[in-house]
């Protein structure tokens, strides 16, 4: 992977967890794409919407931040296929969940987006 485009995506990434954990819509609509497909496959969880409909949601709830969630969240995988289109696998912790993520993430006249996000959760015990 080119060092620039590694390091483009890091920063996406960054701004994904910092706006998932601030609840902060404006930061995600600099992460997401407009045509985002938002698709929740955890069992007995589907769900899937756009990215008005996912943005309202995160606007509509507490932050993690303001109740003191424990932080936890990791890249694990970034493969790209050429030099528009990738995946990247994340985890992250919050809300008293944890979220298992693939994003598929395309190169853009705006810089690197989170076309889809696709993941699935599981409750924490602890």
């Amino acid at each position: 992977m080119a060092g620039q485009d590694e390091r483009e995506i890091r920063d996406l990434m960054q701004r994904y967890f910092d706006g998932l954990y601030q609840s902060d819509s404006t930061v995600l609509r600099g992460v997401f794409h407009a045509d985002l497909a938002y698709v929740n496959g955890t069992s007995g969880n589907y769900e899937s919407m756009g990215l008005d409909a996912y943005m309202a949601r995160i606007d509509a709830r507490t932050s993690p931040a303001s109740r003191g969630d424990l932080r936890d969240e990791q890249i694990e995988r970034i493969a790209l296929k050429g030099d528009r289109i990738g995946i990247v696998e994340a985890r992250m912790t919050m809300m008293g969940r944890k979220y298992e993520d693939l994003l598929t993430i395309m190169n853009t006249d705006d810089g690197w987006r989170v076309l889809t996000k696709v993941f699935s959760f599981v409750e924490r015990e602890d």
